[in-house]
């Protein structure tokens, strides 16, 4: 595996990680939450970054840069479908097959977009009074491959 490979990979675990955090312990109305009357609601966010990692997958797996909205989902499925497409697309990079983008345009495309993301859950996290604790995320256990929802207990959190 090539060190790109292997670091885009790591990329997705952070993300895995960190998008765990900031859904992890959101009560289901979250997902619904409305910062203003033509914002994304949280659920539409990860629907969204679910797509990013079809999109991804498929530049990886076929070559091709095409997009598809998928379908809404409860908030508890979509933190699944996000969690799912990711592994897919980490399966992917894993794997012997070719990727048929570089890693740095995957990176610069769907997996930058989606962590762009992710801090928008956690500030509508604050906006909607369930805000979460603070990390060094330097000093989290984040391992390649761990791309789940199920992620380790932080080990340095903050107020």
């Amino acid at each position: 595996m090539t060190e790109s490979r292997r670091f885009l990979r790591h990329t997705c675990a952070t993300l895995a990680y960190r998008a765990a955090k900031a859904t992890r312990g959101a009560s289901p109305a979250f997902g619904d939450f409305k910062a203003s009357p033509t914002s994304r609601t949280p659920c539409e966010i990860l629907a969204h970054m679910g797509d990013l990692m079809d999109w991804a997958l498929g530049m990886a797996a076929l070559g091709k840069s095409q997009w598809a909205d998928a379908s809404q989902l409860p908030w508890d499925e979509q933190v699944q479908r996000f969690h799912d497409r990711l592994a897919a697309f980490d399966a992917r990079l894993a794997s012997d097959e070719e990727i048929h983008w570089s890693s740095e345009l995957l990176f610069q495309g769907p997996v930058a977009d989606a962590l762009q993301h992710v801090g928008q859950l956690t500030y509508l996290r604050r906006l909607a009074g369930e805000a979460m604790r603070g990390e060094s995320y330097a000093r989290a256990e984040i391992l390649v491959g761990r791309v789940g929802a199920e992620q380790t207990t932080p080990k340095s959190e903050f107020d």
